[in-house]
């Protein structure tokens, strides 16, 4: 239960009842007041309070939580580290043999990514970024990618050839992109369209 409508004869009384139906704290809802209470006249056209009562909900916990649900339902024991950064938010799952929640090439921990950001969006009236990691893989993907990207780039001004990579979601495409904005020799770009959009690398005219 998120928000609730209540009556009562004051405010305070409608606001506590609403507080013990939401089972939160005063600092944890906000108050509309669609009716305020009247006497009447001599007990006649008197008239309640009438209350909207909403639990202000925490996109990042709220995105937590639904993680923590899938994990469940995955049958993983595992905890996430919540770390909220300039730009984004992290959250790290910790736990032993986290393998399948990472995936081939990180696909299942991006397609949780999405879903994740989704849910913690829903809930936030400004964009909200949530970065997914378990083992530091994104860390240990962004080295990978830096380190095929060297290595292409090389091939490339070495042999004059047109380099395409294979299909990468944007994200990486940007660290393939990052990796060689500063190389003189060659030069990068995208093709395609998403999920098949690619990197092209070959080396500048001269």
């Amino acid at each position: 239960m998120k928000k609730v409508t209540v009556t009562a004869k004051t405010v305070d009384e409608a606001i506590s009842l609403a507080l013990e139906q939401l089972r939160a704290a005063r600092d944890q809802v906000t108050v509309t007041v669609l009716e305020e209470p009247t006497r009447g006249f001599f007990g006649f056209g008197a008239r309640q309070a009438k209350l909207e009562v909403e639990i202000q909900v925490d996109p990042i916990q709220e995105a937590k939580s639904f993680l923590e649900q899938i994990l469940a339902t995955m049958d993983i024991e595992a905890s996430i580290s919540v770390k909220e950064v300039k730009d984004h938010a992290r959250f790290e799952v910790v736990g032993e043999d986290l393998g399948i929640i990472i995936g081939r090439r990180g696909q299942t921990l991006d397609a949780l990514q999405l879903l994740v950001n989704t849910v913690g969006n829903r809930c936030s009236d400004s964009y909200l970024r949530i970065v997914v990691d378990a083992e530091n893989y994104r860390e240990k993907r962004k080295q990978t990618l830096e380190q095929l990207a060297d290595r292409l780039a090389q091939k490339a001004i070495k042999t004059g050839q047109v380099i395409k990579l294979e299909p990468m979601p944007a994200h990486e495409r940007k660290v393939i992109h990052a990796a060689l904005q500063n190389k003189k020799s060659v030069v990068t770009y995208s093709e395609g369209e998403d999920p098949e959009r690619f990197i092209v690398i070959t080396t500048k005219k001269r």
